[in-house]
Order: structure tokens, then C-alpha cells, then sequence
């Protein structure tokens, strides 16, 4: 292959084909061995984009430790080498050779001299290269959204768009020009205007992208000469007043517009655009929310409880990303349990008892400190409380041991299960002053037994959800200082997560339970996310980062630069997806009245999803590797 397709390939394809051609002219052809480096992450830029003619590269990025990750795969007819173009900075991944490949090599003053007369050249350049993973799983959840959203007959897709829609609708005629288009749009603050004939009928519709396109990015459009009836486009796009929100959302998603002119006996009535949509997408959540404050039993907080499955259903499908539906489930979730504690702390005042003079903190731990929690959590929870008097003691014990076996009987009642290891704040060792605290942290490094570098494990992910805040940032300093006196707890914290691996074979099949309950399946959350969570966790407590969630600990890293900017997309991508395909396996299951798992049959997948876990696996296995590299290097 060599460059006559050019012209084909995003953004060649918005050149003149003169320009092209000068592009196929100063090229020139270079060969390299089958597994050879065509250039080296952080390698000065060669000054040339290359075009692949044969063969293929993968595009790798390092990370802690030295390991390299495959974060793509480029085929004949695909570039690489990009990122430098512009910017001039060394190159951000690395490229290798796969097979024996043949390139041309485009001088990189022609793309720059290029780019001053065509813009959206040096943007397209400008852009993050996506890893794979993250093109699967973006391809994976777009036919998800659009596949649910014509079937979803959940609230709040049942409004029509007669209740949504702008009315009246802005206008302006054929002959309108872009500077008076460009003043109504601005006086009117809106994002659009339909183009109407001398009937008053639709013909078309302009928005800020053509103004800006076909006029201001252009030598040929001028503002005052150019008009309505050359900019504007001239779909035919329309929906009745009628239709659902979901109808819309869906027919805008096909068809690629952000906005949506309604239409009633063939009259201009109204116009939807996609932020109106999405305006309406968390609409049930922050309904649920809000309701929460209203509640004054346990029977109401269940019933809400049982809704978050409606809502994480119609959050997945409406295209937000795994993260925000983590975050909007986590948040209801926190309400939930705010509300439980509330009420709890009222019902005990009203039996009399009454709580000591001392400083406290109600804590949340594992999934929900991390706000990572999915539909069904169990209990993770603990109180620490000031450094009062042992003479206190009892009167402590005496209110928040009735208080704690409340809360914990409270949220199972609600439809939080207990935590199998007893991570609850009715067991005394999760409850204790910052000196108690400090005690069994320091047995939890000292003698890191494996069940006790469990506790540390969700321990460490704690947040204040109720009480003095200062009492949450004094036990994060305890933690920080026992790891800093004894740092090889951090490599005991890595041994544990090494015993266990990802379930992918040597030649990428997948490795199922092969007796038991999930015969025949494999973990998502204990091949994937869990050592995704667990190894960035390692890395925080290394730099004492106070965040907890994974991927706000994960960008913290990589501003310190622990992991560079690829390979944290990469980690956030198979994160994400992952996330991604346990939420929905769980959504389906209580759909069809079982209990939620992380277990699935992957050969139930579609290929393209089979394609995105083993990608998203190989992406965690890298991750344990580097981390393995690391702390071995560090501490041994």
C-alpha cells in the first residue's frame, strides 16, 4: 500500500488533493526489522510523521518500573508518530515494529506549513492518542446506549418533548446574514436558528459549529455577505411533539445532531437540543436524592434503596461515563446511609441515652470511601474518636456500642449486607480513639499477616461520612507516618496481590472456575478491578495522597509523574470498561430476580466484548507487573 489512499484518511481527507500530493512528493520510504524500535518513549521527535505502507506497529508506553505496555496497534494505512508535530516535545510513547514494516515518512515542515492554512490540522495532531482498550470500550458502550434506549420505557424517558421543548422556536430567512445570525445567537443566548422560507416552513438549520466552520475558519466566508441560505444544513431532521424523550435521544445519537426541530401538522412548534436531554438524563437520581431528606423511617429509605437499580439502568444507558454513574450511585448510596445515621442518633436520644462530651467520626470504608460503590454494597464502617481519658471509656462504650449494633441492624435492614469479615462498627476493633487507631495500624505493618493486610486494604480507603473532619485527616497522617516508618509494608501489601493473576492463559484464553458455584465463569471484580484498585492504592499510600477514589488517586500519580499520561489512560480505559461490563452484569441479574455477582460466562459476551476484557486483563496484568518491579525494587 502506498500513499495513493492518503486522501482517504482523517484529516488528509479536508486537503485539497494538491496538497496531498505535495504530501506523496517529499515522502520518503524506510524500512525496519521485525521488532525493532522506530523511535523510544521520551526520544527526541524524528521530525517526520510516519504512514504505514506493510506491517504493523504496536504503540507502547512505560510504566513504574520500567515495564512497557502495548497501548495499541497500527496497520497499513494508519500514521503514527504524531504527537511531536507541533508541540516538538519527545515522543510520549514508543513505536516498534511487530513484523518486518515498511513506512513513508512526511517531513514534518510541510504538515506545519499545512496546518497555518487548514486549523483543523494542527487540532487533529493535538489530540491524545487513545489506547485500545479505550476504543473498544467507547465502541462497546455507545451500541449498549443505543440498543437500550429504544427498548427503555423507564422514567424520566416517558416525558414528551411537548413538556421539554424551546417554544417559540428563534428564526431567520434565507437572506439573513452570518453577522446578524451571529447577534441573534448572542443576544438570545442560544446555540442555534432554524432557517425558515417566505411560508414561515423550515428548510434548514445553522448553529455556532457552521458560523464558525463556514465563516470564521474560512477565507472565504465573510460576515457580512455570507447568508443563511449557504451555511445553513440542510437536513430534514424532525420529530412530533408527541414523541418520547427517549425516541429523541436515540434518533440523535444515530444521526449524529445536537439539534432536533419539532414539528406538528407540518408547523414550526418547537426545538430540542442535546443538553435539554441531558438535563433530564440524572433527573430520577436527584429526585431519589432529594426525597432522601424527607424520609423519617426505614421501610421508606428500603424502598429507595430498591430504585437505584432503575436508575443505574437508565444511567448506563444514557452514554454518561462508568465514573459518573459510580459517582451518582455512590452519592444516593452516602444519602441513604447519612439518613440511616441520622435517624438511628435520633432514636437514641429518644430512649434516653445521651452521647459523651468527646470528638467522633462516623467512617466509611472500601467501595464506599472510594465512591466505587455498585448496587448492592455491604457494610464497611468504623468510628474514631478523639484521644479523650480512659476514664471515659465506659461512658463511651455505653452509648456507641448500642449505637453502633443499631446502625449496622438499621442498614441491613435497609439492603446493606453485613461485611463477611466484620468490618462493621458494632465490632469494637473498628471502632477506637486515634491512639487505638494508631496501635492497630501499626500492627497491621508490622505484622502484615495476610488477613491483616486485608483489614488495611479496605481500612485504607476511608472517608469521614459523619462527625469532626479533623479527626479523618489526623488518622490519614497516622496512616502516612507507620508506612513511612515502615515502608516494606508496601511490598507485603504487593506479595498478597501477586498470588493471585488475571483469568487469561498464555495464549489469551480465558481461565473459567472449573468447579463450585461459578463453574464455568470467571471474576470481573477479582481478575481485574480489585488488583487495578489495589495496586494504585500502593502507589498513594507511597506518595501519601488523602484522595481515595482509584482514578482521582491515579491522576494525582500522574501529575507526579509516576505514571505518564498514556499509560494512565490506558489503567483508567480498562477500569472504566471493566467497571462497565460488571455494573450491567449485575443490572441483568437482579433484573431477573437473582442475586448480583462479579461472575459472568465471557463466551456469553459478544466478540467485541470478549475483545474488550482481554484487552482490559492484559492492561491489569501489566499494572501488577510494573507494581511487582517497583516495590521489589524498591524495599528488597
Amino acid at each position: 500500500m502506498g500513499l495513493s489512499h492518503l486522501k482517504d484518511t482523517p484529516p488528509f481527507d479536508i486537503l485539497p488533493e494538491e496538497i496531498v500530493k505535495k504530501f506523496r512528493d517529499c515522502a520518503t520510504e524506510q524500512t525496519f526489522a521485525a521488532d525493532s524500535y522506530i523511535f523510544r518513549q521520551n526520544a527526541p521527535p524524528t521530525g517526520f510523521l510516519y504512514v504505514i505502507q506493510q506491517g504493523m506497529v504496536e504503540i507502547t508506553a512505560t510504566v513504574p518500573g520500567g515495564q512497557e505496555m502495548v497501548v495499541d496497534y497500527r496497520k497499513p494505512g494508519q500514521f503514527f508518530g504524531a504527537t511531536p508535530i507541533f508541540t516538538e516535545e519527545p515522543y510520549t510513547g514508543g513505536a516498534r515494529a511487530v513484523t518486518a514494516t515498511s513506512c513513508f515518512l512526511i517531513p514534518r515542515d510541510i504538515l506545519v506549513k499545512t496546518a497555518d492554512d487548514y486549523p483543523q490540522l494542527h487540532g487533529y495532531f493535538s489530540r491524545i492518542i487513545l489506547s485500545r482498550v479505550r476504543s473498544l470500550y467507547s465502541e462497546i458502550v455507545k451500541e449498549n446506549s443505543v440498543n437500550a434506549l429504544t427498548q427503555m420505557e423507564a422514567y424520566p424517558f416517558r416525558k414528551r418533548l411537548s413538556e421539554i421543548m424551546h417554544s417559540p422556536v428563534a428564526t431567520c430567512e434565507l437572506s439573513t446574514t452570518a453577522h446578524q445570525i451571529a447577534r441573534i445567537m448572542t443576544e438570545k443566548k442560544i446555540s442555534s436558528l432554524v432557517v425558515v422560507d417566505e411560508q414561515d416552513n423550515p428548510c434548514g438549520i445553522i448553529t455556532e459549529k457552521d458560523l464558525v466552520s463556514k465563516v470564521l475558519a474560512t477565507d472565504q466566508g465573510h460576515c457580512e455577505t455570507s447568508t443563511a441560505a449557504g451555511l445553513m444544513s440542510n437536513h430534514q431532521h424532525a420529530m412530533s411533539p408527541s414523541a418520547y424523550m427517549y425516541e429523541a435521544l436515540n434518533y440523535m445519537t444515530v444521526n449524529g445532531i445536537k439539534h432536533l426541530p419539532v414539528i406538528d401538522a407540518g408547523q414550526l412548534v418547537g426545538i430540542i437540543t442535546l443538553p435539554d436531554l441531558m438535563r433530564f438524563r440524572s433527573q430520577k437520581a436527584m429526585l431519589m436524592v432529594g426525597s432522601i431528606g424527607d424520609v423519617n423511617n426505614f421501610e421508606e429509605l428500603a424502598r429507595i434503596k430498591c430504585e437505584i437499580l432503575t436508575v443505574a439502568r437508565a444511567l448506563l444507558t444514557e452514554t454518561h461515563s462508568t465514573p459518573e454513574v459510580l459517582e451518582i450511585i455512590s452519592y444516593i448510596h452516602t444519602s441513604i446511609l447519612k439518613k440511616i445515621y441520622a435517624l438511628c442518633f435520633d432514636q437514641l436520644l429518644a430512649s434516653g441515652l445521651k452521647p459523651p462530651k468527646v470528638d467522633y467520626a462516623f467512617l466509611l470504608m472500601g467501595s464506599g470511601g472510594r465512591h466505587e460503590m455498585l448496587l448492592n454494597p455491604d457494610q464497611d464502617h468504623g468510628f474514631v474518636f478523639e484521644d479523650y481519658p480512659d476514664h471515659l471509656q465506659p461512658e463511651v462504650d455505653a452509648f456507641f456500642g448500642p449505637f453502633s449494633q443499631k446502625l449496622v441492624d438499621a442498614c441491613a435492614y435497609v439492603g446493606y449486607p453485613l461485611c463477611h469479615g466484620l468490618v462493621m462498627a458494632n465490632n469494637p476493633a473498628w471502632r477506637g480513639r486515634l491512639r487505638d487507631w494508631q496501635l492497630r495500624i501499626q500492627d497491621w505493618i508490622n505484622n502484615p499477616e495476610p488477613q491483616k493486610v486485608r483489614y488495611s486494604s479496605i481500612f485504607f480507603d476511608f472517608i469521614g461520612l459523619e462527625g469532626n473532619t479533623k479527626l479523618v485527616d489526623s488518622l490519614h497522617q497516622l496512616v502516612f507516618a507507620q508506612i513511612r516508618d515502615y515502608r516494606r509494608f508496601l511490598y507485603h501489601m504487593m506479595t498478597l496481590d501477586q498470588n493471585y493473576r488475571v483469568p487469561l492463559g498464555l495464549l489469551g484464553r480465558f481461565l473459567l472456575e472449573k468447579e463450585g458455584e461459578h463453574k464455568g465463569q470467571l471474576s470481573i471484580k477479582q481478575g481485574g478491578t480489585l488488583f487495578i484498585v489495589d495496586c494504585i492504592r500502593m502507589f498513594a499510600l507511597e506518595k501519601e495522597l488523602t484522595q481515595t477514589s482509584t482514578l482521582a488517586r491515579l491522576a494525582a500519580l500522574t501529575d507526579q509523574r509516576v505514571f505518564e499520561i498514556e499509560t494512565a489512560e490506558h489503567i483508567k480505559a480498562a477500569f472504566e470498561a471493566l467497571t462497565f461490563l460488571r455494573l450491567r452484569q449485575e443490572i441483568s441479574l437482579l433484573e431477573q430476580g437473582q442475586s448480583g455477582s462479579h461472575y459472568l460466562d465471557p463466551h456469553q459476551l459478544t466478540k467485541g466484548e470478549q475483545e474488550l476484557l482481554k484487552e482490559s486483563f492484559n492492561a491489569v496484568s501489566k499494572l501488577q507487573d510494573a507494581t511487582k518491579r517497583h516495590f521489589t525494587k524498591s524495599f528488597i
